[in-house]
Parts: structure tokens; C-alpha cells; sequence
């Protein structure tokens, strides 16, 4: 596991977080908030398939629509809001939030220790072994800094759901989503002027820089002529194990 260096103040954490990383308008031009609303809601439908009855802690809400999908047993926590509530819980979800905190494996026994018998913890982060991380470096979308602070492979992953006590069912190396993405962005950030796709697809009130127009046309023109060779190579890792995130499910006995 690969941890930031430097690691961030708690005073340069909240400045990250701040303002453009998540505004009240929303986060991406088009489609891309309403796409994002959709995936929580099929996520809330695979929670209520294999979670037991029981309240869910989700861990990271961000926007809240995960809560918002599992209605009234949910409840939704953020970085900075203090101690968990109590439990025992029927599910525990890091959605790409694990990568977040200080000290993972600490949270993911915390999360097995406070299921309830057949309760369930479900994952998603990105995978630090890769293909895309090995390909673009550096510039890998994934290493997120200051935010994410930590950067785990995903044996290292399931290794820590084991010591934790939790017996892994479901390993996907598609369904937690930022593969395409990955990819698209790496990709075109390989181009003369090294744009930023990905802040290209943000609104104006959620980029760290300001995009010019054109720069911003470039940016989106290169990904739909690179989008082919992106989605052969995001199906090459998801073959090979190593895709750029991982999704687990993992229940305690």
C-alpha cells in the first residue's frame, strides 16, 4: 500500500475539499451527475439483495444518493463529521471513499466489528496495481492528490477484508466504476499541451483551473477520437485482473 508524500495538514485537507471539489450546482457538464445519480440507485438495489434487514452506514455519501436510494434505513457520513454512529449494521459501503481516510484497514475492521451476523461491507476504491497506474504514472486520474491518501493494490485489499474477519464474495474489476474514465483521461493527457480531460468534463464552478474554450473542445474531442482504443484497453485490464478499480462484497459470518 502507497501512502501520499508529503502527507497533506489537516489545514490543506479542507482546502481541498473546499468550494470546487464538490458544488451544490453539481460536478460535470451534460449527463454526467444524472449518470452518476443512476449508478448509487443500482448500487442501492444490490444492497437491498444481499445486505440483511437492518440500517446501512455509508461511509463517504458525498452527494447523499446513495442515502437517498436506501431511504429511511441509511445513514450517510462524510470526512470530519466525528465518530461513527453506533451500530450493529446489515451493510457498511466504502464507495471509493477508503482511499480517503488515514488509516484503512483500522476502518475496515471498525466496519467488520460493528456488522451484524450476515451483514455485509461493500467497496469500490481504485486498484494501485493497474494497468492504467503502471501505464500513465504520475498522471494516473486515481492518485488524487492531496485527497486520496492512500493508494492500495487490490490484493492488498482483499488481504485486509480477510484479516478483518470478512469472507470476500464478489470480486469485479468493472462494476466500481472509473475505468473508462481512467483511461479516456491518461490518454489524452499524452497529447501536446497535456490536457485535462477530466476538467474538461467538470462544470466551471468545479475546476481547480480555468479552461479556456477551446482547450476545453480539444480536451473533448481527443477522448471521442481515443474513446476506442480507451474501452480495448480498459477490457484488457478487466480481463487481466488489474483493472482500474476494484468492487468487493464481503460478509461477516
Amino acid at each position: 500500500m502507497g501512502t501520499s508524500d508529503p502527507w497533506p495538514s489537516e489545514a490543506e485537507l479542507d482546502e481541498a475539499y473546499a468550494g470546487a471539489y464538490r458544488p451544490t450546482g453539481g460536478r460535470f457538464a451534460g449527463p454526467g451527475d444524472r449518470l452518476l445519480r443512476f449508478t448509487r440507485s443500482r448500487l442501492a438495489e444490490r444492497i437491498e439483495q444481499i445486505a440483511p434487514e437492518g440500517p446501512v452506514l455509508d461511509v463517504g455519501a458525498g452527494e447523499g444518493w446513495l442515502v437517498e436510494a436506501l431511504g429511511a434505513r441509511a445513514v450517510g457520513i462524510e470526512r470530519g463529521d466525528g465518530p461513527w454512529p453506533g451500530g450493529p449494521w446489515a451493510a457498511v459501503i466504502f464507495w471509493h471513499s477508503l482511499e480517503h481516510l488515514p488509516a484503512p484497514r483500522e476502518a475496515l475492521r471498525q466496519a467488520a466489528s460493528e456488522l451484524r451476523p450476515g451483514g455485509v461491507v461493500v467497496l469500490a476504491l481504485p486498484n494501485a496495481a493497474s494497468l492504467q497506474a503502471a501505464a500513465f504514472g504520475g498522471r494516473w486520474l486515481a492518485l488524487d492528490p492531496p485527497r486520496h491518501l492512500v493508494h492500495v493494490p487490490a490484493k492488498s485489499l482483499l488481504a485486509g477484508a480477510s484479516d478483518a474477519g470478512l469472507r470476500v464474495e464478489r470480486v469485479s474489476y468493472w462494476r466500481g466504476g472509473q475505468v473508462l474514465i481512467g483511461w479516456l483521461h491518461g490518454l489524452v493527457g499524452l497529447l501536446p499541451g497535456h490536457p485535462s480531460l477530466y476538467e474538461a468534463l467538470r462544470v466551471s464552478s468545479a475546476r481547480w483551473t480555468a479552461v479556456s474554450p477551446a482547450r476545453r473542445a480539444y480536451a473533448i474531442a481527443a477522448g471521442l477520437v481515443l474513446s476506442p482504443i480507451a474501452l480495448a484497453c480498459s477490457a484488457l485490464e478487466v480481463a487481466c485482473g488489474r483493472g482500474g478499480s476494484v468492487y468487493v462484497e464481503a460478509r461477516r459470518a
